[in-house]
C-alpha cells in the first residue's frame, strides 16, 4: 500500500506550498492568531472524534494514537507547546472549533466544501477517497456503486460526516442504518446485522488488518475522489501559514513519511 498513498503524497506535497500563496487572502491581520495564543500560553487545544483508525483513536486508557497524534505531537512541540485533546464528535467537530473550543481539528477530516464555508483548510497530506468495506465472502458484489445500491443491501455508516453525507447521496434503493459508534461498525458487518460501510480507504484497509473477515473493496480505486486535511479557525491566515509550512517541511524532510510507514505499512 505504500506506493498508492506516496503518489498521493508527492502530488500533495508539491502543492503544500503552493497553496499558502494562493488560498490566502491579500490582506493579513495576525493581531490575535491561535499561532501566538498557542506559544503564549504553551498549550495546543486539539479536537478531534478519537475514533478513526489510523488517524486518532482514545485507547481504553483515555490516551490517544494514530497518524494525526504522532503529527500533532511534532506540530506542538514545533511551537513550544503542549497538546491538549479535547475529545467531540463529527458532528460536533466543525461546531466546536468555531466555537472556540480548540485550536485545531484533526483526526480524518475530510475536505470538503461545506465546511470549507465555515472554517480553513491546512494543505491537503493524503489523497484518501470513498472505499467499501464488506465481508470477505461478498467483495465481488459490492464493486460499484449501482452494485451497492439495491433494496436487498444494509448499508450502515456513522453519523455527522462525509461518510453520512456519501451514504445519503449515492444510495437511494439500500437499506440505511445511521450507526452511532463508528468504533463498533465493523462489528456490526461481521455479524451480518448489515453489509456494506463505505469510508475512506485508509480506514478500510486498517481495518481489514484488524477484522478477520472484513475486506476493503478496491482500495485503490476509491468510489469518490478526497482528500485529508487539519481544520483551522476561518481567517487566521497567520495561523494558517505556519500550519502549512511545517507540514511542507515535514514532508520535504522524510519525517512525514515516516509517520505515514509507521500506520500504513
Amino acid at each position: 500500500m505504500r506506493s498508492t498513498f506516496s503518489i498521493g503524497l508527492t502530488l500533495i506535497a508539491a502543492a503544500a506550498v503552493l497553496s499558502g500563496c494562493a488560498m490566502a487572502p491579500a490582506a493579513t491581520n495576525a493581531a490575535g492568531s491561535h499561532l501566538d495564543t498557542v506559544q503564549k500560553a504553551a498549550a495546543l487545544r486539539i479536537c478531534t472524534p478519537g475514533d478513526y483508525k489510523p488517524f486518532s483513536f482514545q485507547k481504553a486508557d483515555g490516551a490517544f494514537e494514530g497518524i494525526d497524534v504522532d503529527l500533532m505531537t511534532g506540530f506542538s512541540a514545533s511551537l513550544g507547546a503542549k497538546p491538549e485533546w479535547v475529545k467531540t464528535t463529527w458532528a460536533n467537530l466543525l461546531p466546536d472549533l468555531s466555537a472556540g473550543k480548540c485550536d485545531i481539528a484533526v483526526g480524518g477530516v475530510s475536505v470538503t466544501t461545506d465546511r470549507q464555508k465555515r472554517a480553513f483548510f491546512s494543505a491537503p497530506y493524503m489523497v484518501n477517497g470513498k472505499a467499501p468495506i464488506a465481508r470477505c465472502a461478498d467483495v465481488a458484489k459490492y464493486q460499484s456503486v449501482a452494485d451497492i445500491d439495491k433494496p436487498s443491501t444494509r448499508v450502515i455508516f456513522n453519523p455527522g460526516g462525509s461518510n453520512e453525507r456519501f451514504a445519503r447521496a449515492n444510495f437511494k434503493q439500500a437499506k440505511l442504518t445511521l450507526h452511532g459508534e463508528n468504533v463498533t461498525i465493523f462489528d456490526e458487518i461481521l455479524a451480518n446485522r448489515a453489509d456494506v460501510f463505505v469510508t475512506e480507504s485508509a480506514e478500510a484497509i486498517t481495518q481489514q488488518k484488524l477484522k478477520p473477515g472484513l475486506c476493503a473493496i478496491n482500495p485503490d480505486k476509491p468510489l469518490q475522489y478526497g482528500e485529508m486535511a487539519w481544520m483551522l479557525p476561518r481567517d487566521d491566515v497567520a495561523f494558517k501559514a505556519y500550519v502549512d509550512q511545517w507540514l511542507h517541511l515535514q514532508q520535504a524532510g522524510g519525517d512525514f513519511q515516516r509517520v505515514m510507514d509507521r500506520w500504513l505499512k
